[in-house]
């Protein structure tokens, strides 16, 4: 089990049977479950045209333990990996819903969001269906936390600025010498790697990353997710090609995420052993 965050397609959740618990999404006065009453496409158009930033919030602890007592009901343990804590309650909620629920729970934090979040789920579920123990399952998932990296690309600071996220005269000037800052998801939370000007510099960052932390690896799995940037995206994918022949999956990005980011952002998710 997992929440709406992950930004796996929907034919992989179907496949490997994975359940999805969705977040919320508040915009123009409406409220929308993340990904299930509105699409990530439709979301970025209404969140552009809106005069105010989205609001999110994380699912009840009811909707949580209905779920696991569900679920739970023929003796099975769950495994319920979520986003980060570091920027959601997510995690806390699932493991006050985990503790009142009569079903057997094993609540992890990822430390992750979207396809970073994904690798784990789905490497979890591939576990599960061969018949491996929670203890198997849950060390193989702390291995590729371990192993994997997350860099997100900010197009536009303006959600960051009604986000509070940065303040506004620090934003005005990023806006006015139009800054796009590369971060990297550490420990769960977001820690500045670069600040670029163009889209050169950012698919040159990223590659140069890249290529330094699978330099003697096995890369098992990338990803990029965007918020509205399929141009940029697809540019990084073609780069990815010159280093490993592994799939790369390119999705839009859920609503919770592309709140905070806003239009533009691509988050870049790959890990190697």
């Amino acid at each position: 089990m997992t929440d709406s965050t992950t930004d796996l397609p929907r034919e992989l959740l179907n496949q490997y049977d994975i359940e999805v618990i969705p977040l919320s999404i508040f915009v123009d006065g409406e409220s929308f479950l993340d990904t299930v009453t509105i699409s990530p496409d439709e979301f970025i158009q209404r969140m552009i045209a809106s005069n105010e930033l989205p609001k999110t919030s994380q699912p009840a602890v009811g909707a949580f333990l209905e779920t696991y007592d569900r679920l739970g009901a023929n003796g099975d343990t769950i495994i319920s990996i979520h986003m980060t804590g570091g920027m959601s309650g997510t995690y806390a909620t699932a493991c006050a819903a985990a503790e009142m629920s009569e079903s057997r729970v094993e609540v992890i934090d990822s430390q992750m969001i979207s396809q970073a979040l994904g690798f784990q789920v789905l490497e979890a579920a591939r576990l599960a269906r061969e018949g491996s123990t929670v203890d198997a399952i849950v060390a193989r998932v702390k291995e590729i936390f371990e192993q994997t990296s997350l860099f997100v690309v900010v197009e536009t600071l303006e959600n960051l600025i009604k986000g509070g996220r940065i303040g506004k005269a620090a934003g005005l000037l990023g806006t006015i010498l139009k800054i796009k800052p590369i971060a990297m998801l550490q420990q769960g939370v977001y820690s500045p790697v670069a600040k670029v000007r163009t889209s050169s510099q950012i698919v040159r960052t990223l590659m140069e990353r890249f290529e330094s932390d699978i330099k003697g690896k096995i890369v098992r799995g990338v990803g990029i997710s965007h918020a509205d940037n399929l141009p940029l995206a697809e540019r990084l994918q073609q780069e990815i090609a010159r280093f490993t022949s592994i799939p790369v999956r390119i999705c839009t990005t859920t609503p919770i995420i592309s709140t905070h980011t806003g239009p533009g952002a691509i988050g870049f998710s790959y890990y190697a052993e």
